[in-house]
Parts: C-alpha cells; structure tokens; sequence
C-alpha cells in the first residue's frame, strides 16, 4: 500500500509523486495534495466575516433574531458556545441560553 492518498477521481491505491503533484496510472488525473478540492472548498462552513467554523467553535451572535413562538428575539452579542455544524438551509444546531436547541444560519454569527 502507498504512503500517499487515493485518487479523488477513481479512488486508485497506485498514486506516486511528480515533481510537486500526484499522479493517478490509471485515469492520468494529477493534483497538487497541499491544495483544497472544490468539494472540500464548498463544503466549509464561514462565519459573517469569512472565518471558517468547526465543531465546538464559540460563536456570537451579530443581530437581533426573530424566533418563532417566542415573545423576545435572540439579541445580538449574545454567545453560543459548543455549536455542531450540520447540512442544510439553518447549518448550526446549537443551545442558545434562554431559548433552547435551535438551529442557527452562519452569516448571522461571527467566530468568538
């Protein structure tokens, strides 16, 4: 088994370096390893500001947010801590103090 990764297009074993990119024998596809693919770039999740958010991240809040059935919004600067990063419209479930679980969308909150 080789020491470097698989091919991203046919998932081969047999990948070997040249110069400073991979190269597949078998679909001749060639890549550079210390760049981002355009799945790994999409699939990031940033904050208003740009910075990307992980698992367990602390986030503030950046606005008021209505919420649904409550009588009061969440109020801007409030802090959100431990958040969990998912798919979908709303990509943060979290715990936010005074409100419970709820899910969040990334440009309403900035890295803590």
């Amino acid at each position: 088994m080789s020491e470097f990764p698989p091919c991203p297009k046919c998932n081969s074993e047999y990948t070997y370096p040249m110069d400073s990119l991979l190269v597949c024998p078998e679909c001749f596809h060639e890549w550079n390893p210390t760049e981002m693919t355009e799945e790994e770039l999409a699939s990031q999740i940033l904050d208003s500001n740009g910075n990307v958010l992980q698992d367990g991240d602390d986030v503030v809040v950046i606005k008021d947010l209505p919420v649904k059935g409550a009588p009061k919004p969440v109020k801007a600067g409030t802090k959100v801590k431990n958040i969990r990063l998912t798919d979908g419209d709303h990509n943060i479930d979290c715990k936010i103090p005074g409100f419970g679980t709820m899910g969040l969308k990334s440009e309403f909150v900035r890295k803590a």
